[in-house]
């Protein structure tokens, strides 16, 4: 049976970093046959070299850095995809652990795109094709590594700006590999991190606190470019970053060592549509006490300019009153809210400013959290004709009917103060 865990290092005191959230469009010439590309702030430009894509523009960012492939070697070894020629980790490819590991993980994508993705995307091209959706920056909110729901729910988006507690982490290299004396228990290890959100759709956080804190990787970069590569991305490139006070983004060095809310910075194109994207991950505790002291990230969030939020499987922290700045930031910026029941409360979107859109059905949470049942949610369901949801997705995999919300507001943005 699965083992569910308050994500209570919440609780505990993070290093985090900050990202200053302000891209400025980067006009680069290719070539005669390419047009210009937009690109966001502070990021890795590409090696190869994308086609034309209309990126949104947050605001002003810092130049990009030069172009590098590193990522994208490193990402396709890890994901089990042959390496593009030239790759530095051509040779490990040869060996019989890396040969298993490939086919170890076409078995795990196979199954998981057969069970539920392909329901996924159907959901995704009728559900959250709006020009408000796609037009705005994603904010991901207790995110883990989930590189993989982000990109099959919102795959036009420019910006993604996934959240978690564990370290943002580092680029492995084929170096870091060789020394390893055991390469196939090594890489058995780097399919267990992403077996959960393969079978689960979701990360769970007791597994997450050991795997990516040093066990297996020093951080959740690695899970995700796998998880990029092998939705049929190319990596551009990358750079480690940090929010200032003022909420800006700016480059840190891995020789800085900790520093408030750290994070790393991913270019990535679509390797059908050519569009180029931009995802930072940071690394910042969003509980009350350590939001009050965080001028950095509370200065980054409201630059999202209708933005668009998803929540998954948070462990219900947003319902609990020490979570009240991070409701208000999300209430207050979003044009829109995808979530299931463990996102923020439903009392909260029943003003006339919000729109709810039900799917699936909800009963009660599981067992964990069963405490923090919502009768209001459970009568909205009774009575308002939610549509169904033919995918299993969150907590309710296998055990419960699984439940989304999509909220969206109408009229001009009102303040709300969520202390509940």
């Amino acid at each position: 049976m699965v083992r569910l865990y308050l994500n209570r290092t919440f609780f505990k005191p993070v290093k985090s970093e900050r990202i200053a959230f302000q891209p400025k469009f980067v006009l680069q010439q290719k070539t005669t046959l390419l047009l210009a590309v937009l690109l966001l702030s502070c990021g890795h430009a590409a090696t190869p070299e994308p086609t034309p894509a209309q990126v949104v523009d947050p605001g002003p960012f810092p130049e990009p850095p030069a172009k590098s492939r590193e990522a994208d070697d490193a990402a396709r070894f890890l994901a089990g995809l042959p390496g593009k020629e030239g790759s530095a980790f051509a040779e490990l490819e040869k060996d019989s652990a890396w040969k298993l590991h490939k086919t170890e993980l076409d078995r795990m994508w196979s199954k998981t795109e057969s069970s539920g993705l392909t329901a996924m995307r159907d959901f995704q091209s009728k559900e959250l094709s709006s020009d408000t959706i796609k037009n705005s920056p994603l904010f991901y909110p207790f995110s883990g590594p989930d590189a993989l729901m982000m990109n099959v729910f919102f795959p036009s988006n420019a910006t993604y700006v996934m959240v978690g507690l564990e370290p943002p982490g580092t680029l492995p290299t084929p170096a870091s590999f060789k020394r390893k004396k055991d390469l196939g228990a090594q890489l058995a290890a780097e399919r267990n991190t992403v077996n959960d959100v393969l079978g689960r759709s979701f990360f769970i956080t007791q597994y997450m606190d050991r795997q990516f804190r040093g066990q297996v990787t020093d951080g959740l970069f690695q899970p995700i470019i796998h998880l990029l590569v092998r939705t049929n991305h190319t990596i551009l490139g990358f750079r480690y970053v940090k929010l200032d006070e003022s909420g800006k983004c700016v480059e840190r060095t891995l020789a800085e060592g900790k520093v408030p809310d750290p994070g790393v910075e991913v270019d990535f194109m679509d390797d059908g549509s050519k569009a180029v994207h931009r995802l930072y991950y940071f690394s910042t505790n969003i509980d009350d006490p350590h939001l009050k002291e965080n001028k950095g990230f509370t200065a980054f969030v409201p630059q999202l300019k209708g933005m668009t939020t998803y929540f998954k499987a948070t462990s219900y922290m947003t319902h609990r009153p020490e979570f009240s700045i991070i409701r208000d930031l999300v209430l207050n910026g979003s044009a829109t809210v995808l979530q299931d029941d463990s996102g923020l409360p439903y009392h909260l979107y029943t003003s006339p400013q919000w729109k709810v859109q039900l799917y699936g059905d909800y009963k009660v949470p599981i067992r964990p959290f069963k405490w923090l049942e919502q009768k209001d949610l459970r009568q909205a369901y009774q009575t308002n004709s939610p549509k169904p949801l033919n995918f299993h997705i969150g907590y309710g995999v296998a055990q419960l009917p699984s439940n989304m919300q999509l909220a969206t507001k109408s009229g001009p943005p009102a303040q709300v103060n969520a202390k509940n």
